[in-house]
């Protein structure tokens, strides 16, 4: 008895819930498609990114031709970038610790004209080490130099920390067009021994 009618009052639910979904357009969850409905589907989706498809096959021969402008020649100093020659835009340095991150502009000759850094900016104590103040920085210095009328840098990154790739971000923010990154970060090749091993 109690199970006819735990059935009886499931069909009237489902009756219920037809009724309704007729009148107030509701739609379940569960919904069954014929097959050319998933073709269609399926050919709708945008193309897969190559990030999630994997690698794709591409002409290396035609690549190296089309890119053989972007690598550094003997010409390269002679080069036009906005009517400027290469040798001639100025440089902005990057000095990037783990503490702290350091930006300065300066003309082709190496003079200085803006500095400013994380501490400068207003962030305190461990914060200045972040990505976050290298990059509030560098839309800082990157909007000065805008104003200054440069518009097209060169760039040089020094030291490793959290900021090296967020200030050049920033500087890109504030409105400078990069032309080319350098990385001068100084390496040792005969560093100081390293501490003996702890006891325990």
């Amino acid at each position: 008895m109690f199970m006819k009618s735990s059935i009886l009052a499931g069909i009237n639910c489902i009756k219920q819930c037809t009724i309704l979904s007729k009148s107030a357009l509701i739609h379940t969850s569960v919904i069954l498609r014929k097959a050319e409905d998933r073709k269609e589907m399926l050919a709708s989706l945008p193309a897969k990114d190559e990030g999630t498809a994997g690698e794709k096959s591409v002409d290396i021969d035609t690549l190296f031709n089309r890119r053989a402008k972007s690598f550094p020649d003997a010409t390269t100093a002679t080069k036009l970038f906005n009517g400027i020659p290469f040798n001639e835009l100025p440089i902005c340095n990057i000095r990037v610790s783990p503490n702290n991150t350091i930006i300065s502009v300066t003309d082709y000759k190496g003079v200085p004209r803006l500095i400013r850094s994380c501490g400068i900016e207003g962030f305190k104590n461990t914060r200045k080490g972040t990505n976050i103040a290298a990059q509030a920085t560098a839309v800082t210095i990157g909007a000065k130099a805008v104003e200054l009328g440069w518009k097209t840098i060169r760039v040089k990154v020094r030291g490793l920390g959290p900021g090296r790739m967020s200030a050049i971000k920033g500087l890109q923010m504030g409105g400078l067009n990069i032309v080319s990154v350098t990385d001068n970060t100084p390496v040792s090749w005969n560093p100081p021994r390293p501490r003996k091993q702890r006891s325990l």
